[in-house]
């Protein structure tokens, strides 16, 4: 298993090593920026001042040149903000040495010298989860609308399999034997230097009104006329959508058939395509290379897009009459999924498919993420200083926010042999659930993070998230109408 999951992760060879860039210009707008950390957070000084408002609409900020030296003035910022004890997340003082903040010994000048800038990006991060509900606010769009066009499907690799079937998307198109599809489009209120990544992308599967012939078909007799009125229960049942986020670098027709499937479930669905993703990549990139990469404030400007955009199609939802909503992702797509779910309390349902405490350590250990990895080496980094520059979109910074909600039904699926998301991160997921009081289900597939998308394991994990979808659903409804006499 350990064999067929590595040659699935080494067949790409498009993927780029960039070098570690901070970032900070990508954060530019969204956070205050002063010449220190300063406000008290948890008994500490761990946040910026109260007093400096968090622009969360707006990706840029035209007047920053003031706070150019945040966290470079004698700051002591102490432990982490808003973490676990016990994490090892703490920024530690003295770091002239560069080594306090997990910089490798040994390394060079460059690297060293360096430490100043991570500093800041520590307490950027320290910042970020004392503020998260600021940081992940948004103003709502006013631009929802449906769009028809042809289904492409955006390959992320350039094996000839892969190229061959994008042609022939391409010609069935042009042919008019590809039936169109309906996407849901908006302008998203995290704004990127990229147009392109702006336009927020969903496709959209509502799910259909059951026939008499549907049901038939299903081996249920319909009604007759006049007879057999159908239940109140079925006439008062909410209208039901859930938002579904692939992997990374996922193609745009990855977990469409999730979405039929949900269809027949009587629930409406949108696929949503993630920052950087399909339709939304930048022309300059083969793979979605952006969505997590060694620029760290570009890294995280992608999670916070995510996670608005998420509860921006649950604004557009509402507009339709929808009343309960679920989401699932996949990987990455369970990490943005996660942080959503945190910050909404409208989210009910929630599949994670695969799932990891802490972005850092997946970042560090994944084989998916080597690339990245190589850069933060070359900088003289260490998975502690990655994990740090990550807390601000890690699940594990808001766990407790998520387990706010005790009605919310929750499924986790992990792997035995993930090499991307290691087994360790995953049940340290569900311990912390256990530690919180989530309600959750637990699923282990006998297999890694790529070969899930293998037969049989992508038939079990299918079962798996339908099933549970399904049921969650289902009880929610049933919670929601009031008993019948």
């Amino acid at each position: 298993m350990v064999a067929w999951e590595t040659a699935l992760t080494t067949r790409d060879t498009n993927r780029v090593v960039r070098p570690l860039e901070w970032g900070f210009d990508w954060l530019e707008g969204t956070l205050p920026w002063g010449e220190r950390v300063g406000s008290e957070v948890g008994g500490r000084e761990a946040g910026f001042p109260a007093s400096a408002p968090l622009r969360a609409a707006s990706g840029r900020n035209d007047t920053v040149e003031a706070g150019r030296d945040f966290g470079r003035k004698g700051t002591d910022p102490g432990t982490a903000s808003g973490i676990a004890p016990g994490t090892g997340l703490g920024t530690a003082s003295g770091i002239d040495s560069g080594i306090a903040l997990g910089i490798a010994p040994g390394t060079t000048s460059t690297a060293v010298v360096e430490a100043d800038e991570l500093e800041r990006m520590v307490a950027l991060n320290e910042a970020i989860v004392a503020r998260a509900g600021e940081f992940f606010s948004y103003e709502r769009p006013t631009d929802f609308r449906l769009e028809m066009r042809h289904p492409q499907l955006f390959p992320t690799n350039v094996r000839p399999e892969t190229l061959e079937q994008d042609a022939e998307f391409k010609r069935m198109a042009r042919e008019g034997v590809l039936e169109e599809a309906e996407f849901l489009r908006f302008t998203s209120p995290v704004r990127t230097r990229f147009p392109e990544n702006d336009v927020v992308n969903a496709r959209w599967y509502p799910a259909p009104k059951q026939t008499a012939e549907d049901k038939a078909k299903r081996g249920t007799k319909p009604k007759q006329a006049g007879k057999n009125k159908p239940k109140q229960a079925e006439r008062n049942k909410p209208k039901q959508a859930i938002i579904v986020l692939p992997q990374w670098n996922a193609d745009a027709f990855s977990h469409n058939a999730l979405c039929t499937l949900f269809n027949r479930f009587g629930i409406s669905a949108l696929r949503l395509s993630k920052p950087y993703h399909d339709i939304r990549r930048p022309a300059e990139l083969e793979r979605s290379d952006y969505a997590v990469s060694a620029n760290v404030g570009r890294t995280i400007e992608a999670c916070r897009q995510a996670a608005v955009d998420i509860r921006c199609c649950i604004d557009w939802l509402e507009q339709q009459g929808y009343e309960q909503f679920g989401v699932l992702g996949t990987s990455l797509g369970s990490c943005y999924a996660f942080i959503a779910a945190a910050h909404d309390p409208r989210i009910q349902v929630c599949a994670f498919n695969h799932a990891s405490t802490w972005f850092g350590d997946v970042v560090w250990t994944g084989q998916s993420t080597r690339h990245i990895r190589q850069a933060f080496e070359e900088a003289g980094l260490t998975q502690e200083t990655v994990r740090k520059i990550f807390t601000g979109i890690s699940p594990m910074s808001y766990m407790d926010q998520f387990a706010a909600s005790k009605s919310r039904r929750t499924l986790v699926v992990h792997a035995t042999w993930d090499l991307t998301f290691l087994q360790e991160f995953s049940l340290d997921v569900l311990k912390n659930f256990d530690r919180c009081g989530v309600n959750y289900e637990s699923r282990v597939l006998p297999c890694g993070h790529y070969t899930t998308g293998e037969a049989p394991y992508k038939y079990i994990d299918g079962w798996y998230l339908g099933s549970f979808v399904y049921r969650a659903f289902k009880k929610l409804a049933e919670e929601a109408i009031p008993s019948q006499s």
